[in-house]
């Protein structure tokens, strides 16, 4: 009996497909570029800095710079009390922070409410973003800093460690609200509608639907602004409190040297760097999640 090509080719093995190249030659090509790119980026880095390592020891008055500003004598005398004194930076950011969320959190709801009756909410989180966000941090911290002390208030209420903290929390809170409407406003309108259409109300919506959606798209700018703060902490020695930036200045005036500063400026970036590192790493994976 004849066979038929159909059952001739039923009856022979399958065969085997053939594997995938495990890289294309895109692939290789946007590898092959990236090594380059790699590889130029790191010769053109370490030509400036070995421009720079050549040139400044050149100038004529960089021994007396470098007597000034690095003295390993003076830092190694200095950088403990600086640690010390940095702890008060921390604290002082560590209460700041958690007030400045919820207080941006609720300057921004306030700048979202729709109903009519509610709109001197609206006006005052228009009115307070307006304000803070229009004067510079310093003012603000002499303004509060010396001026509320100076109604006579009794201890501990005349204390320059609460009223610099105040002054900070309201500049901040005013840019996080800002930050955080940007966030709800940014969640389309359709989320609103088809939470109405399930019968959630104007409060539910928000809680349930809006903010978790808006808060989560912020972060990496609120990010921003926290290490903006630990930095801006410093400027609270104007009205009083011995912080790492007065500190160093005691020790400036005690050993005629700048290199407490230097010292200072090495614990602030230790903390910013890997924080600004995370902030970016946020925004990255923030991007490529929407792509």
């Amino acid at each position: 009996m004849p066979v038929t090509k159909a059952e001739a080719a039923a009856a022979e093995p399958p065969q085997a497909p053939h594997p995938a190249p495990s890289r294309t030659r895109r692939q290789l090509y946007e590898a092959r570029q990236r090594r380059r790119s790699l590889g130029i980026a790191a010769l053109s880095t370490g030509a400036v800095i070995l421009f720079l390592v050549v040139l400044i020891p050149m100038a004529p008055g960089w021994g007396a710079v470098k007597r000034s500003f690095f003295d390993g004598e003076v830092f190694a005398q200095t950088f403990p009390g600086l640690l010390q004194a940095f702890l008060l930076d921390v604290a002082i950011f560590a209460w700041c922070a958690p007030a400045i969320a919820l207080l941006g959190l609720a300057i921004a709801l306030c700048r979202d409410v729709r109903a009519p009756a509610l709109y001197p909410l609206r006006l005052f989180g228009i009115v307070f973003t307006d304000i803070f966000r229009g004067l510079p941090v310093i003012l603000v911290i002499y303004l509060i800093g010396f001026g509320v002390p100076g109604l006579g208030l009794p201890r501990p209420w005349n204390s320059p460690y609460i009223w610099g903290s105040l002054a900070l929390m309201l500049v901040y809170s005013a840019y996080v609200a800002e930050v955080i409407r940007s966030g709800i406003e940014g969640v389309h309108a359709s989320q609103r509608a088809a939470a109405a259409s399930l019968g959630l109300s104007d409060a539910d919506t928000m809680r349930f639907v809006v903010l978790p959606q808006a808060l989560r798209r912020v972060v990496p700018a609120n990010m921003n602004l926290f290490i903006a703060l630990q930095k801006d902490v410093a400027l609270l020695s104007f009205i009083g409190p011995v912080e790492i930036f007065r500190q160093a200045g005691v020790y400036k005036s005690l050993l005629a040297n700048f290199t407490p500063y230097v010292g200072a400026a090495l614990i602030f970036l230790a903390i910013t760097i890997p924080a600004t590192r995370y902030a970016d790493y946020l925004m990255t994976r923030q991007a490529r999640a929407r792509t």
